[in-house]
């Protein structure tokens, strides 16, 4: 195995696009308006424009407050309305944003909500995220700041036109809190929105510019100069050597070998055993001589969102220093239909010492994370184990694109996952799985079989995963087909693409249970 120091050679093939990431945009804080251009200004439902915005009613004899009754503006939670600004007032154009009613609670989700909806409704009016004055609290500040840097994400690398691009620089929040708000912002919520975005660079590039090899390099980069973390690499000999079958066998028709990411952060206690999050990671899914059809096999790209989420929690983790031991693995592999194949048939063995027999190439996934997930169990004894996959298409059906499927055989577990997504936004639906799953995959060749079980698909993908963990490994397994990535806009995500889902959900659940 090897041990990657921070520095870590460029992998990049001449005639390949460049591996470098998009720029990240930046939050900034202030108590100074500007005193022209546009704004954004926060507006609740009784008419209070806050105190900013009441000077500028009051600089302009009120005609701001008759501009927005003139609107018939109502403030409802997330609405937005552009008016032309005051005669005289210095602005061009103001968008409102409404913060619905005054006084009410909210939760922080809600406030990141309007926030990243108020940040794109701005880039579509005005082409750029203008200064956004919000009057509300620290904390609810914070969050509209981090709501407006998730939801202004846009992946537009590759256009070549100006005018298609829409990237944002940075961002402007404007509070009469802004040194607490900052504060909150840099230490708790900007680390994760980081993460979230490098993850969703992974996932939304090309095949020919992610792969094994340099998804490692892309994360080695990002990690470089970090406090407390260890990055490692198995390879395709080692995988021999460990008997890891599964996944040398997913990716030895590829011309890009496998590999197993494994960081490992230590921000807890000496000796206290790691929290683990374990990623599929198949750079490309053509689902190798078992081959899939030709329509949306692009998408097979995301096919290693499970690993860029597990490697980018443990960014969010070490980013805002957390107190905790954690490791993420990535599972790495390529499947393509080369010479060197397995075909289905085919009879692998595991580093577990199960066998497996091979019924459909394309049911590659779980083979990737039977070595991976075995492999960190038994390493690392982890308190809590989780693994993100792009499993199957049955999750997918049965839930869309508005929840992760979650199977455990742990209730408890189970029933705080699901509390955590319902409060991050990265919603979860508990689903069956019980010993007639693992019975199903039961083969009269081998010990088990990777595809065609009577049971329900879904089900017997996390029962196959579940029999590479140990019965007293507290497991969840978090099928994210459906919400991996999506094409319809949403208020903390405006970019076609990658969602990263899984990095709030559990940065959020460990930074519950489990930081000292």
């Amino acid at each position: 195995m090897r041990k990657l120091s921070t520095t870590f050679l460029s992998l990049a093939t001449a005639g390949l696009l460049t591996t470098s990431a998009l720029a990240q945009t930046t939050v900034s804080f202030s108590d100074n308006v500007p005193s022209q251009g546009n704004l954004v200004i926060g507006v609740f439902e009784n008419g209070d424009l806050g105190s900013f915005g009441q000077t500028i009613d009051s600089n302009s004899n009120g005609a701001l407050s008759h501009a927005i009754k003139a609107a018939d503006f109502k403030a409802g939670e997330m609405s937005t309305k552009v008016i032309p600004a005051p005669m005289g007032s210095g602005y061009d154009q103001i968008m409102l944003v409404g913060l619905g009613a005054k006084g009410e609670e909210k939760s922080d989700l809600q406030w990141q909500k309007i926030g990243g909806d108020a940040a794109q409704d701005a880039v579509k009016a005005f082409k750029q995220a203008p200064s956004m004055v919000y009057d509300v609290s620290a904390n609810a500040t914070a969050n509209l700041a981090y709501g407006a840097k998730l939801g202004i994400y846009y992946f537009d690398k590759y256009y070549t036109k100006e005018s298609r691009q829409k990237s944002q620089e940075n961002i402007t929040i404007i509070s009469n809190n802004d040194d607490d708000a900052k504060s909150h912002f840099d230490a708790e919520l900007d680390p994760v929105a980081n993460a979230i975005w490098h993850a969703r660079d992974v996932s939304n590039e090309p095949a020919n510019v992610i792969y094994p090899e340099s998804f490692v390099e892309r994360w080695t980069e990002k990690f470089a100069g970090m406090d407390n973390i260890t990055i490692k690499v198995i390879d395709e000999k080692e995988m021999l050597e460990m008997n890891m079958g599964a996944i040398y066998g997913v990716g030895r028709g590829s011309k890009r070998p496998p590999r197993i990411m494994i960081v490992e952060y230590n921000g807890g206690n000496s000796g206290d055993n790691p929290v683990a999050i374990v990623g599929k990671g198949i750079t490309f899914d053509t689902g190798g001589i078992s081959i899939k059809g030709s329509n949306n096999m692009w998408n097979m790209k995301f096919d290693m969102s499970g690993a860029a989420s597990a490697i980018g929690t443990i960014y969010a983790l070490a980013g805002r220093g957390a107190k905790v031991n954690a490791v993420g693995v990535a599972a790495l592999a390529e499947n393509m239909p080369g010479g060197n194949a397995q075909r289905p048939g085919d009879v692998v063995n595991t580093m577990s010492g199960k066998t497996v027999q091979i019924r459909s190439t394309d049911a590659e996934g779980r083979l990737v994370l039977a070595d991976g997930i075995h492999y960190t169990d038994v390493t690392y004894d982890p308190p809590l184990l989780v693994n993100l996959a792009t499993l199957t298409g049955s999750a997918s059906r049965a839930l869309g694109d508005d929840y992760a499927a979650l199977f455990s055989r742990h209730d408890e577990l189970a029933d705080k996952l699901l509390d955590m997504g319902k409060e991050t936004g990265d919603e979860l639906w508990h689903l069956p799985l019980n010993k007639n799953h693992f019975k199903a995959i039961e083969n009269n060749v081998a010990d088990i079989m990777n595809s065609g079980p009577s049971a329900p698909g879904a089900s017997a993908g996390a029962a196959f995963i579940g029999a590479f963990v140990r019965e007293e490994t507290n497991w969840a397994h978090l099928d994210i087909a459906g919400v991996a990535y999506s094409d319809k806009a949403m208020p903390t995500k405006a970019s076609p693409g990658s969602r990263s889902f899984g990095i709030r959900l559990l940065n959020g659940y460990i930074k519950k249970h489990y930081e000292n």
